[in-house]
């Protein structure tokens, strides 16, 4: 099946065909590092990552870089409240964050650029521009003279006087027109700077990811992708200023965006409080929890993200652990693990997670429902392969359910609570909580010695929000690694 991509160039999905199939080639805008990220910001290296991976399983050699930020006004602006160099605080944030990607299992780009280590070729793309006529030296600035380049807004679909309010530019007395760009600044000696022919200054941001991109993937590249926000200015000035500094060649030939994250249907912002940093929710959650949460939306979709959600998706993996488990005694080679043609077929689709979910549900279906030992171990193979594929159903079903997360502990202690008012002869008490079990997805079995098996354990709870009962056995576990916040 060819794989197909939604360009957000052209607003089409299209068949991805490569310049040249031999070495394909995509950048992904990353991190400014100057604190944790937020949780929105970890979509695009896991959904690209993902990406990634599909390329390499059809391409002999795939370039993915992946830049870092690290020369910002709010990087200085961090280290100076911090009274440390600038170093110090792109050096801790770049490694929290490759931490933080590699417990979430986004791939690990070929490349992983810093801007501050390509101040040359930034130079080299300015003196260019203004030697074409597309920039202009102003008082220690270099701007990208927007009115040179006709095509500018084709790719956010923006007017120009639209451009300029959503940019909210500074209107100032050095350039010919307010939608002009910056890309070379000055530096205060207070401030980080490079010794250029306008005099010592720093890079702009947008400049930055078109050198870094020319460095090492070449004038023209297959796809650029990023997270919708940064459609405009962010990738609208990097077509700008590389096609202009390659004499009209295009830059980038598919432009894929993911959506934006919200929080309890609301936009993340810090003057609603509701900003999740990334690395505080791994400390609470499973990164396998977070990183299914990620993928399962169409990447192109918004994706909401609430208690509820992530309670959904640890029981979404739950119950495929479950069948894991179940088919413990099944081996299956890493040889055997084959990634399934549906599984496969999906993601080809424009990347369609959705539905490689689907075809994973099915085949764990199938897998509960296998009564030969040739039908376990096909079952089991499948949904190995696909889950590797996604980056899923990889840990020893054993640790996973020993994990001490919400869902496992709560069902723990509701089957304790019950066992004793059974053996307290409170049989009202104990036909509540097999009823709050049932609503979790949660079958129980009673065996005449006063035990009892779950034989269905599928979904979780979606009531685990108002549930009075689960709120009380969640206050009173201290030992829970999930803080699950109860107030709603």
């Amino acid at each position: 099946m060819q794989l197909r991509l939604h360009n957000g160039l052209t607003r089409r999905t299209e068949d991805f065909v490569p310049a040249n199939p031999e070495r394909v080639t995509m950048y992904v805008c990353g991190p400014t590092v100057y604190n944790y990220v937020h949780i929105g910001n970890a979509r695009p290296p896991v959904v690209f990552g993902l990406l990634a991976r599909l390329l390499k399983r059809r391409y002999p050699n795939v370039v993915y870089a992946r830049n870092i930020t690290d020369i910002d006004d709010k990087i200085n602006a961090a280290a100076k409240s911090a009274g440390v160099p600038i170093d110090a605080i792109t050096t801790h944030f770049a490694a929290a964050y490759r931490e933080d990607m590699a417990k979430l299992g986004a791939d690990e780009p070929d490349i992983a650029p810093r801007a501050t280590a390509h101040i040359g070729q930034i130079i080299v793309m300015c003196e260019r521009l203004i030697a074409s006529g597309h920039a202009y030296a102003a008082e220690g600035h270099v701007l990208f003279d927007v009115a040179s380049f006709a095509d500018y807004g084709r790719l956010s679909g923006r007017s120009t006087e639209d451009m300029i309010a959503g940019a909210r530019v500074e209107v100032a007395p050095y350039k010919k027109n307010p939608a002009d760009f910056v890309l070379w600044k000055p530096s205060t000696p207070d401030l980080p700077g490079w010794d250029s022919p306008w005099g010592r200054g720093r890079p702009g941001w947008h400049i930055e990811c078109s050198a870094m991109a020319e460095a090492h993937l070449g004038e023209t590249i297959d796809i650029h992708a990023g997270g919708n926000d940064l459609m405009f200015p962010h990738h609208e000035n990097e077509i700008a200023q590389s096609t202009c500094a390659h004499g009209g060649k295009v830059f980038a030939r598919y432009w894929l965006h993911n959506g934006m994250l919200t929080f309890d249907g609301r936009k993340m912002s810090k003057s609603l409080g509701n900003v999740l940093v990334l690395h505080e929710l791994l400390e609470k959650h499973s990164p396998e929890v977070l990183r299914f949460l990620l993928l399962k939306a169409h990447y192109r979709q918004p994706l909401d993200w609430s208690d509820t959600t992530l309670q959904q998706a640890r029981a979404t993996l739950d119950g495929w652990y479950r069948v894991l488990l179940d088919l413990a005694d099944v081996e299956v080679s890493a040889e055997e693990r084959k990634v399934p043609a549906e599984v496969e077929s999906a993601l080809l689709d424009d990347l369609n997670t959705p539905q490689a979910f689907a075809v994973l549900a099915r085949l764990a279906d199938g897998a509960r429902s296998a009564a030969t030992s040739e039908a376990k171990h096909e079952a089991k193979a499948a949904l190995l392969g696909g889950g590797g594929l996604l980056g899923l159903l990889q840990q020893d079903p054993n640790i996973w359910f020993g994990s001490g997360h919400a869902e496992t502990d709560v069902v723990t202690k509701l089957r304790r609570e019950r066992r004793a008012a059974r053996s307290a002869k409170n049989f009202a008490r104990a036909d509540e909580i097999r009823k709050e079990l049932a609503a979790m997805g949660v079958t129980i079995e009673d065996k005449p010695d006063g035990t009892d098996n779950v034989i269905v354990r599928e979904r979780l709870v979606e009531t685990i929000g108002t549930s009075s009962s689960v709120k009380s056995q969640l206050s009173a576990t201290a030992q829970l690694s999930d803080k699950v916040d109860l107030s709603n």
